[in-house]
């Protein structure tokens, strides 16, 4: 009878042990304590407005990021996916009139679309001097004048700065709503309004990047991903590319 209470201390010292190695390999804190915040970047026990003065401040600083989703803007929905940085970005857009490239380098910015697209910009028009635009267009980066109210609307999707600015901005009082995963990373949820105002999720691992955004209003659902992940950003070949003011048909 006495081996049994000697039983239970080797076997409380081994769990003991392997709790050690575990902190002492990983960096973790608090091993069997249940504490959500245990080994994370400790924002989860910050009030919700330093959470999202923290946030804004490592997305704010962040060379580049990738953003992916539903907005809905002046009455209309688009599906984003884009890649920024501070000097421009690239990727997709949709909207009802369909899917087209966007590439901005500096104070460049292209539009890349099939010819259908540009058909459906003209009015449907299928003959004479709009299919032949059209035609033209279907296909290459077209080049749009700082001038034209286009380069207004589509030059916001690919500005890293104004995008954040407006998107990581929840409205009321803000909360925090627990713990939360995405994407296999640990978050802390804070919300405006208590949710009606917009939600966001901080990661807890690492900085306190943003991952997800539901915005107020049912306004869309954004991912934010590949933070400081560079990419590519240069201008199109000269063959490629249509120059909107020179080349298209005034018809």
């Amino acid at each position: 009878m006495t081996e049994i209470p000697q039983a239970r201390t080797r076997r409380s010292a081994l769990v003991a042990a392997m709790c050690a190695l575990v902190v002492a390999g990983t960096g973790l804190t608090g091993c069997g304590s249940g504490d959500p915040d245990a080994g994370t970047n400790g924002v989860g026990k910050l009030p919700a407005e330093q959470i999202q003065s923290r946030t804004r401040a490592a997305a704010k600083s962040a060379p580049t990021v990738r953003l992916s989703g539903t907005v809905v803007s002046n009455g209309g929905t688009f599906k984003l996916d884009m890649r920024l940085k501070g000097d421009g970005g690239t990727g997709s857009v949709t909207s009802k009139n369909g899917t087209f490239g966007l590439l901005r380098v500096g104070e460049h910015l292209f539009l890349k679309a099939d010819a259908a697209f540009w058909a459906r910009q003209d009015g449907g028009s299928t003959d004479g001097g709009g299919s032949a635009a059209a035609s033209k267009l279907g296909g290459k980066y077209v080049k749009v004048p700082t001038s034209d109210p286009a380069y207004k609307r589509f030059s916001g999707f690919t500005d890293k700065g104004l995008l954040l600015d407006g998107l990581l901005t929840l409205h009321g009082a803000l909360t925090t709503d627990g713990h939360h995963e995405q994407g296999g990373v640990p978050t802390i949820r804070i919300t405006g309004d208590k949710g009606a105002g917009g939600t966001l999720d901080v990661s807890l691992k690492g900085r306190p990047y943003p991952l997800r955004l539901v915005r107020a209003g049912n306004a869309g659902t954004l991912a934010l991903s590949d933070w400081g992940k560079d990419f590519p950003l240069v201008r199109p070949p000269d063959n490629e590319t249509v120059d909107y003011g020179k080349q298209l048909p005034s018809s």
